[in-house]
């Protein structure tokens, strides 16, 4: 019998030197892959996205993106399982549009990330259309303002926020029947052994790509309207801490603040450049404190961050802002979710009592529940394909 195939669709060309998202969209192929499953990663350039490493504008065939996506896929044994679009697919690299289209037409189902491939032909050809929401409650929002459907020409619709649809959830279900997942992390990638800095780290941006919500009287807003309540924490604990941020300037007071907080703060584009980068700032730090946009908070939308998954795939304990995380995983020891100031600061004395034991039980905690094998093989059931 042939092999179940997916075809996942999302921005890695589109967002080059940007580490961290680029393994979300490794651990789903590779994810796949590890179940059997061939796989296929569908990706687009409009125009003027093309750049160079300095990030000076460029030609599609000589830009950055086109060399970012072809070495970390030819690097993680992908190198014939992607196709690149250009300019409305008038220029197309890795496996040609044509081949790309019988692929789809081969699978079980084209995995669609955040609605991110819009080709009518590319979609109308896949068997199954499933879109993957990893930022719930923007899309919900935008949809019942009536700003925007990203849902539009859609099968079936899986979330990451865990308590969608469930009552004390705040992001509306738009009348539609959601999966809900946890984002996969293939575990065997993530060395455990790796002798940690002595500093709580984390890789964000201070904003995002999303502005705030006003939905029904309420504003639902982002990672910096949440992190200014956390700004004294270096100076309430023993601990070092660093950001490696991505902050525009126009936010310079912030950055000011941070470092007078006792913040350390680096560039993600020097230390999560690539996979790999990303990968060492991760396991060479002690722990993670992980603050969530306020949209994640304020609706308690059971949110977790990948980027916290991975963390815990590497032993590294995760002090994480509570999303309306107690119904979907096992909070206390490796992963500690807070509320609030006080709460952060008790989670961290917490994981300075016993280190060694939080970390040995985030490794287990990444087993249990976000191991690749466990989370989609669990997804494909739900789903009903494959």
């Amino acid at each position: 019998m042939p092999r179940p195939s997916v075809v996942i669709a999302g921005s890695v060309a589109q967002r080059p030197f940007v580490g961290g998202h680029t393994w979300v969209f490794l651990h789903l192929l590779l994810g796949f892959r590890k179940m059997g499953w061939d796989v296929h990663l569908i990706d687009r350039l409009e125009p003027g996205m093309c750049v160079d490493a300095t990030g000076a504008p460029s030609s599609f065939l000589g830009s950055a993106n086109l060399a970012y996506l072809s070495e970390v896929m030819q690097r993680f044994d992908l190198a014939d399982c992607w196709t690149l679009g250009h300019d409305g697919w008038r220029d197309v690299a890795g496996v040609p549009r044509r081949q790309a289209i019988e692929r789809i037409r081969r699978s079980q189902m084209v995995l669609n990330v955040m609605g991110f491939l819009d080709d009518a032909e590319m979609l109308d050809a896949a068997p199954c259309r499933v879109f993957f929401d990893i930022d719930p409650g923007f899309g919900q929002m935008w949809r019942e303002l009536g700003l925007h459907d990203l849902f539009a020409g859609h099968d079936r619709f899986v979330t990451v926020g865990e308590n969608v649809g469930r009552a004390g959830c705040g992001v509306p279900t738009c009348g539609l029947d959601w999966i809900t997942t946890k984002q996969p992390v293939v575990t065997d990638l993530w060395d455990a052994t790796v002798p940690p800095r002595p500093v709580y780290t984390s890789v964000v941006s201070w904003r995002g790509p999303f502005g705030p919500i006003e939905y029904r009287e309420k504003t639902y807003g982002l990672r910096v309207h949440e992190f200014r309540r956390f700004l004294p924490l270096p100076e309430l604990t023993s601990c070092g801490f660093e950001l490696a941020l991505a902050i525009d300037p126009a936010d310079d007071r912030d950055s000011v603040g941070l470092i007078a907080h006792g913040w350390q703060l680096v560039d993600p584009r020097v230390v999560a450049a690539d996979p790999w980068l990303y990968r060492d700032y991760v396991e060479r730090s002690r722990a993670e404190v992980m603050v969530a946009k306020h949209m994640y908070v304020e609706t308690r939308s059971g949110w977790f961050s990948d980027r916290s998954a991975c963390y815990l795939a590497a032993g590294r304990p995760v002090v994480a802002q509570d999303t309306g995380l107690a119904d979907n995983i096992s909070l206390g020891v490796g992963l500690i979710a807070f509320e609030d100031l006080d709460g952060a600061v008790d989670a961290i004395r917490q994981i300075e009592s016993d280190w060694a034991r939080h970390s040995a039980s985030a490794r287990e905690v990444a087993e249990e529940f976000f191991a690749a094998e466990v989370v989609l093989t669990r997804l494909v059931e739900r789903l009903g394909v494959g």
